[in-house]
């Protein structure tokens, strides 16, 4: 005898996730350590049905790219990373970060901007 039961999602909010082109960054903030040559980046997207990519660039005051990432596929739509600055400190910084999806939608830049302390004035 074979039992035939359809999969059961535990995710009590698995209605509510959005389509790909309904994806997008909801929150983006940047929180340098002490040490002034690391930032810690909280991004959260909207819950998905199908697993974005995020592009997410830290410029400097010339515009300069100083460091970048790239997600592919993440698993949670809260992630926590540390990003390192190069080069000498040149305030403010942006912090941008891209949703898309590689053969579909593609989201404007999300995007915040923080200075950064030099590590002996802490």
């Amino acid at each position: 005898m074979e039992f035939h039961l359809p999969p059961i999602d535990l995710d009590p909010n698995a209605a509510n996730r959005a389509a790909p082109e309904e994806t997008k960054v909801i929150q983006l903030t940047a929180q340098p350590y002490s040490d002034g040559y690391r930032v810690r980046v909280d991004l959260e997207t909207t819950p998905f049905q199908q697993r974005p990519s995020i592009e997410v660039i830290l410029s400097d005051a010339d515009g300069d790219e100083v460091a970048s990432t790239n997600i592919v596929e993440p698993l949670s739509w809260k992630i926590e990373f540390t990003m390192h600055i190069r080069g000498d400190l040149n305030n403010p910084y942006t912090l941008s970060a891209r949703l898309y999806y590689p053969d579909g939608p593609q989201n404007e830049p999300f995007t915040c901007s923080f200075e950064v302390k030099p590590p002996e004035a802490n």
